[in-house]
């Protein structure tokens, strides 16, 4: 019986043990693939940030040999799109099918954020009188993703202006209209409109389609810009922001306001912000640290439960052999 006793302590011994290991391999596993995803993520959003591209823009600052560079690297890149107040400040690139930028950015190399790239079947001088530029919707204040605030109308009242710069110059953008659609939605996505019948009736569809339109004189005689991206409310969804192409320029009066230091608010409103710019090592033992404290509980607490066995064992010990 004893024997029997001493087998049967064993084996649960040698079980809890087991059971023990097994649960830290599942949090070391889950901890390394919690960081993994976190670095994976980073890597997206970093080679999707706007940041990345300032030094290329073409500025009385920067000059046109920074922009002559990117074309360098890459041929396709022939504009440059800037929506005022917002962090779509992006280099245009068009390939020969609409595809390749999906997952190519703007530099020619692969990346899951894709690049902002103009409709194939477009002029890439913009003398069309439809023109469609296409770009991925992400968070993290990246490529498309804030064409979707658009959707509110104080937003899009308050966001009138952007650039354009094509042909060695830069031309105004002057929003007058956000459209939601689907995406399969022929009668939207459409180039090459001829005919002034047609394109005003292309016009009259996008007006009454639109969520929120301004009082901007739009004629087929004038050319008009399409941003799309997909949308966060539909499957099929799309978010439109529609512009109208100009020879005047307008100022980014959001470069000159000043925020107010003593309001918190603006600052906790940056917190999303500054913890996409903060450095990956920072990022990423923040967010391993609540598994790290599991681990470190859970070892506390095998440790106490071993030491616990032990005087429980050296006790029965001396109780024998006395």
């Amino acid at each position: 019986m004893a024997s029997a006793s001493k087998i049967g302590v064993r084996i649960i011994r040698i079980t809890d043990g087991i059971v023990n290991l097994s649960v830290l391999i599942v949090i070391l596993l889950l901890l390394v693939f919690g960081c993994y995803a976190i670095w994976d993520s980073g890597q997206v959003y970093s080679a999707a940030d706007a940041a990345r591209y300032a030094v290329y823009k073409p500025t009385p600052e920067n000059s046109e040999l920074s922009f002559q560079q990117l074309q360098a690297i890459n041929p396709e890149v022939f504009s440059w799109l800037t929506v005022y107040g917002t962090h779509i400040d992006y280099p245009v690139v068009q390939g020969a099918d609409d595809l390749k930028y999906i997952n190519t950015d703007a530099t020619g190399k692969y990346s899951l954020s894709g690049a902002i790239f103009l409709d194939s079947g477009c002029s890439r001088d913009f003398s069309d009188f439809s023109s469609i530029i296409y770009g991925h919707h992400m968070d993290k204040q990246t490529m498309f993703g804030e064409i979707g605030l658009f959707a509110d109308k104080n937003y899009f009242d308050s966001h009138e202006y952007g650039s354009l710069y094509y042909g060695g110059r830069e031309h105004g953008l002057d929003f007058f209209a956000f459209v939601h659609a689907d995406a399969y939605d022929t009668a939207v996505f459409r180039t090459n409109i001829t005919g002034r019948d047609a394109q005003q009736a292309y016009l009259n569809l996008l007006m009454q389609m639109a969520a929120h339109t301004r009082d901007v004189p739009v004629t087929p005689h004038d050319r008009i810009l399409l941003l799309s991206t997909c949308s966060a409310s539909s499957t099929n969804g799309r978010d439109i922001l529609i512009g109208k192409i100009t020879d005047q320029t307008y100022d980014d009066t959001f470069k000159t306001k000043i925020t107010d230091k003593t309001n918190p608010i603006p600052v906790i409103g940056a917190l999303p912000g500054l913890w996409a710019q903060a450095p990956l090592w920072a990022r990423l033992v923040t967010a391993a640290l609540p598994s790290l404290l599991i681990l470190l509980l859970l070892v506390i607490l095998i440790h106490t439960r071993k030491r616990k066995n032990r005087v429980r064992k050296t006790k029965k010990g001396h109780e024998g052999g006395g």
